[in-house]
């Protein structure tokens, strides 16, 4: 993995970048899969008007904000976007959490863990993050599977802010390697 710029990393096959309002239609894309739905929960995005507005309060404000936040998966190869991949601050967590959504044609192809591991050494070795922390549905398995191939482990269960069912909550020390 190698830092390319400050809001860009590099993996064998991909290019993780910052989303801009031009990749609403991306992540339009991703919110409305009906895995991400079942799995992580229905935004209520449903237009490309909505979703740069919900860009500007989470993706663009994370980056304001931290510094970090939600990359586009861009493979090299041809310039698709495949899914997002990156991390996010939460009120009710202390520390960042990785998330990723891949668009399904693209599933099952590593793709997802190629990125997560470069955001993770990302979150290591360039920002100097602590701790890392991941959220999950525990029905998840593929989600739950690449994060504890990342090295995260197990916490608690959790309630987030406006949920009703409780997810897993896993945690990874980041100290120097």
């Amino acid at each position: 993995m190698a830092l390319m710029a400050e809001w860009q990393l590099e993996t064998d096959r991909l290019i993780l970048r910052r989303v801009t309002l031009d990749d609403a239609d991306l992540l339009l894309a991703v919110w409305n899969d009906p895995a991400f739905i079942r799995n992580v929960g229905d935004r209520g995005v449903r237009t490309i008007a909505e979703a740069q507005e919900a860009m500007r309060a989470g993706a663009l404000k994370l980056y304001a904000d931290y510094g970090f936040g939600p990359y586009a998966m861009v493979r090299k190869s041809d310039g698709v976007r495949m899914g997002i991949c990156g991390l996010f601050k939460r009120d009710n967590l202390e520390y960042p959490d990785i998330g990723f959504g891949v668009l399904p044609e693209f599933c099952g192809q590593g793709y997802a863990g190629e990125a997560s591991f470069a955001v993770l050494a990302h979150a290591r070795d360039d920002l100097h993050l602590a701790e890392l922390a991941a959220i999950v549905s525990p029905d998840n398995a593929p989600s739950v599977g690449l994060i504890k191939k990342l090295g995260l482990e197990f916490v608690e269960m959790i309630t987030m802010p406006g949920d009703d069912a409780a997810i897993c909550l896993y945690s990874k020390a980041l100290g120097q390697q």
